[in-house]
């Protein structure tokens, strides 16, 4: 978690911006004012994004590539950044790459994502889902491939085959040869896992797009900008309190949910107060939260 506010940084927020990272590869989702610095805050290297997806085009979630880019270059980056969103992207992309007297040394490219569109990745894709806000606005999916099931060590010995290259091969889900014969992973492997989903709603007011989109998610990261002695100034700006985010991720059959993008009005207590959702989690800058394997 890079940023929790919402427009506005405070002393202890900063706007809004997640890091997810995936083996080696690290990409964000929003990228408010200052996420250069939360970065060097906590440590992440601007080298290692290499996609950043924004949700719409409200100030606070996306104004922070005009300086994040500039960075990347005078880090000296080479390999082009790829930016995602909404109808409009492109273009935004373009200006980033021409501002003022500056050229970033490497290609920023813009891509229009759709509704329904996805990306595809190594072993997983991101998917865009319009959702409900006062302008054209995406939540995004991040859903891995399903992994190979567990490896039975008892029938790979009956099958004589030697531990090992094989073994590797076998659980990477790929056939062998063996003493003459073709052995195939589902000899050796149980029923195929699921891999890990993640769902990124940046400005949302509840619908069933937010909850078909966030269904069966492992983490759900969603807005609750303000609580419900303001449900009413929720509606007319295109948000969710923390109680209708609770609802979206119990309706989603979500495992769970971490809440982000509040109001500087209110501290951690009130947040807390209006939780509905068993073990959801009050967002914090710098916050790192695992996500495992089911």
């Amino acid at each position: 978690m890079l940023g929790t506010s919402c427009g506005v940084p405070t002393p202890d927020r900063g706007l809004p911006a997640v890091a997810v990272r995936r083996e080696r590869e690290v990409m964000l989702f929003d990228c408010g004012e200052g996420t250069q610095r939360q970065m060097i805050r906590f440590g992440l290297s601007f080298s290692k994004v290499n996609r950043i997806f924004v949700t719409h085009y409200h100030g606070d979630h996306y104004l922070g590539l005009f300086g994040l880019v500039q960075s990347m270059s005078f880090f000296g980056r080479e390999r082009p950044l790829d930016l995602y969103g909404p109808r409009g992207m492109g273009r935004i992309s373009k200006t980033i790459a021409n501002i003022g007297n500056f050229v970033p040394g490497f290609a920023v490219v813009g891509h229009d994502l759709g509704p329904g569109e996805r990306v595809e990745c190594d072993h997983y894709f991101v998917r865009a889902e319009a959702v409900e806000h006062i302008v054209p606005t995406v939540g995004y999916s991040l859903e891995e491939d399903r992994r190979p099931g567990k490896f039975d060590l008892a029938k790979a010995r009956r099958l004589g085959i030697p531990e090992g290259r094989l073994y590797k091969e076998l659980q990477g889900g790929n056939a062998i040869k063996w003493q003459g014969r073709t052995i195939q992973p589902r000899e050796v492997l149980g029923p195929s896992r699921p891999g890990r989903k993640i769902v990124y709603l940046g400005d949302v007011l509840p619908s069933d797009r937010a909850v078909a989109l966030s269904q069966d998610a492992d983490l759900l990261v969603c807005e609750a900008t303000f609580c419900e002695d303001l449900a009413g100034r929720a509606r007319e700006t295109g948000h969710s309190t923390v109680k209708q985010s609770c609802e979206i991720a119990r309706r989603a059959n979500a495992r769970r949910l971490l809440l982000t993008h509040f109001s500087p009005r209110y501290d951690r207590q009130a947040i807390e107060r209006e939780l509905e959702f068993p073990g959801a989690i009050v967002g914090e800058d710098g916050l790192t939260v695992e996500v495992p394997y089911r």
